[in-house]
């Protein structure tokens, strides 16, 4: 299983060259049905009601959660790598008091998203989100993803930029080349999630890995979709060129945790302040690769200021 694990990540955020053959799949109806009764429990931790919606694109069916406000303009959530809707739990009840918030299932990862054509590349993934946002007839969003949702984040401000209002990137995937440390760091951290439930707390603080420290109804799905969704690989999150970079012309917010194990907080940030014109950027202490689960206080504060301050923009 950790073998397993390690593949996932190297091919998933490193840069290789694998190319996908085959959709993301569950190795059985039993096997899915299980995953989603999880599922369903996880989503309990999101505050009610929710509206949940289907989306047909050219690569699959996306599924969509719905929460919050009438008014404001939409905030698009997207998940890190083989996430689902609710690792936004701490963060939906702050930003849908005053906007509507949509959590998409990423294609290709365990959810309630149907999987029926490979997304490779750039242009693919940046594809089936804009058609998601033109299904829920959305044309001005802000956008936000976390870890490898940054990097799809940042891919659709590069390559389909019409429906968005801004871009938020998470401690992104693609900012830089991937170093050894994460993938030690990841495989740490399912040794922990592996260990007695009453020794995941320090075992998650001496890592920064929020995932140890979240509730269990979290981790099941999370567990059982590294165990029962196959195939375990997608194409990477290759590094953007600084071309990419600097084509970006929406305000953008890039957040990075002190103690990620995936960028180095002072490097990444150097790098997008010189690329992408006036970006905006912030260290978020304490805080690991799964910051908006590590310090969800801070991160919706930097986000509704930041969110605000492209309306405020817009309108004056």
């Amino acid at each position: 299983m950790v073998q397993t694990y390690h593949q996932v990540l190297l091919f998933r955020m490193s840069g290789g060259t694998m190319t996908r053959t085959s959709v993301g799949r569950f190795v059985s109806e039993e096997a899915r049905a299980k995953f989603l009764e999880a599922y369903d429990r996880a989503m309990g931790l999101w505050p009610g009601p929710r509206d949940e919606f289907d989306v047909d694109t050219a690569f699959g069916t996306v599924h969509v959660h719905r929460y919050g406000s009438e008014s404001g303009e939409p905030i698009v959530l997207l998940h890190g790598h083989a996430g689902h809707a609710s690792n936004w739990y701490p963060q939906v009840a702050a930003l849908g008091a005053s906007h509507p918030v949509y959590a998409i299932d990423s294609l290709d990862d365990p959810g309630r998203s149907v999987q029926r054509a490979v997304a490779t590349g750039f242009e693919d993934n940046a594809a089936w989100l804009g058609e998601v946002l033109a299904g829920l007839g959305l044309e001005r969003v802000h956008l936000v993803g976390a870890s490898y949702g940054g990097w799809l984040a940042l891919n659709q401000a590069v390559h389909a930029p019409e429906r968005l209002a801004s871009v938020a990137a998470l401690d992104p995937g693609g900012i830089a080349k991937v170093p050894a440390r994460f993938y030690a760091h990841m495989i740490l951290g399912l040794f922990g999630m592996l260990a007695p439930r009453r020794f995941r707390p320090a075992v998650g603080r001496l890592l920064a890995n929020p995932a140890l420290t979240s509730p269990p109804e979290m981790i099941a799905p999370l567990m059982l979709g590294m165990r029962t969704y196959k195939p375990n690989s997608r194409p990477p999150a290759r590094v953007f060129t600084d071309a990419e970079l600097g084509s970006i012309r929406l305000p953008t917010l890039v957040l990075v945790g002190s103690r990620s194990a995936l960028l180095r907080p002072r490097l990444a940030l150097a790098r997008v302040t010189a690329l992408i014109p006036g970006v905006s950027t912030e260290t978020v202490e304490g805080a690991g690769h799964g910051l908006n689960l590590d310090r969800p206080k801070t991160v919706n504060g930097h986000l509704l200021r930041f969110i605000t301050c492209c309306e405020q923009k817009a309108t004056a």
